[in-house]
């Protein structure tokens, strides 16, 4: 809808749960802007996301550009916004986690289909909204 709209309609800030992102970030080869769409949850003034392939095997492409690039933008709706990206760790990842099955009773059994564990990803602000 983003993209057939001229990005009129498809972002959203959270209704109840969850809401939906624009990340633009540069690729780890090209170093040309990427952008995805992607759900993500509100932790603070931090965006939380997950970062899956279709449940399937291996990592997503915008994963691994952010992880090369951890400086990036987002837009949910009310503006462009510049993140840094970083893997959420130990009892963050695990309490953030659980914020996600929250949204998703079934999080854990699509999460077992892959061969590695699913990042957490945490977007950082690096100015204030």
């Amino acid at each position: 809808m983003y993209r057939v709209t001229g990005g009129h309609v498809g972002l959203w800030r959270p209704k109840k749960r969850w809401g939906t992102l624009r990340l633009t970030v540069p690729g780890r080869h090209t170093g040309q802007d990427r952008s995805v769409i992607l759900g993500y949850l509100e932790d603070g003034p931090n965006l939380v996301t997950l970062a899956m392939n279709g449940w399937g095997e291996g990592e997503p492409a915008w994963w691994l550009n952010l992880q090369a690039h951890p400086t990036a933008t987002v837009e949910a709706g009310d503006g462009p916004l510049a993140v840094t990206g970083r893997a959420a760790e130990g009892d963050e990842r695990t309490r953030l986690w659980a914020r996600w099955r929250e949204v998703d009773k079934n999080l854990d059994a699509y999460a077992a289909l892959r061969p590695t564990e699913t990042a957490v990803v945490v977007l950082e602000p690096r100015e204030r909204r």
